[in-house]
């Protein structure tokens, strides 16, 4: 998809409702830990923004998502947005997804034109709320990992998700005696899964009502 087609048809969705908790279950790890749709979420939680950054590349549309090293946390060897929690400085979560973006990725945070965000989602595991913010940039970036926070940059064409032969399910082992069932997107051989995957259906979803 060409990236001035993308940056139009999301302006368009992201003027209008979106379709959340429907588009989010689609890719939610079974069981339903039904704390994520909650109305209400924790007066503790803690609030994280990402970023789904779209830039042009050979006449196509992409975004980066990255691969968490290995270490003691419950996100470790995942695969997510650039993104992070809100620091007591940021003025609003946008503000925060483009800082740890820039941080972790290396990309220029003032070239970055926000369109808007997606829905919240809410990760009871680790009780953050995590706001994507929706952004595009005019060139294809020069992306430099953050050696501590990265230990990989996939760079995904945005017609990668609309492959249904990349959607597959697996079982997880989590520790502490917990296991899922759940579907994930199979990019560049890495399991995407959880949060990401979530938000990444509901950008399907918008994309695909947007263009018919």
């Amino acid at each position: 998809m060409e990236i001035e087609k993308l940056k139009e048809l999301l302006h368009q969705a992201l003027q209008q409702s979106l379709p959340g908790k429907e588009a989010h279950l689609k890719m939610s790890p079974q069981p339903v830990d039904m704390r994520r749709f909650s109305p209400k979420t924790p007066e503790n939680h803690r609030k994280s923004g990402v970023l789904l950054l779209f830039y042009p590349q050979m006449g196509k549309s992409f975004f980066p998502l990255i691969k968490r090293p290995v270490y003691p946390g419950v996100h470790s060897g995942q695969v997510a947005l650039p993104g992070g929690k809100f620091e007591p400085g940021d003025p609003d979560v946008i503000f925060t997804a483009l800082r740890e973006a820039e941080e972790e990725i290396g990309i220029d945070a003032g070239k970055v034109e926000v369109l808007g965000r997606l829905s919240d989602l809410y990760i009871p595991t680790s009780n953050f709320l995590v706001s994507p913010v929706v952004g595009f940039i005019e060139e294809s970036p020069r992306f430099v990992p953050e050696e501590k926070e990265v230990s990989r940059i996939i760079t995904t064409g945005v017609q990668t998700i609309f492959q249904q032969e990349i959607i597959k399910r697996t079982h997880l082992e989590l520790g502490g005696g917990v296991r899922l069932e759940t579907p994930y997107f199979d990019i560049d051989g890495e399991i995407v899964w959880g949060a990401t995957a979530m938000i990444l259906s509901e950008l399907r979803d918008l994309l695909e009502e947007k263009k018919g």
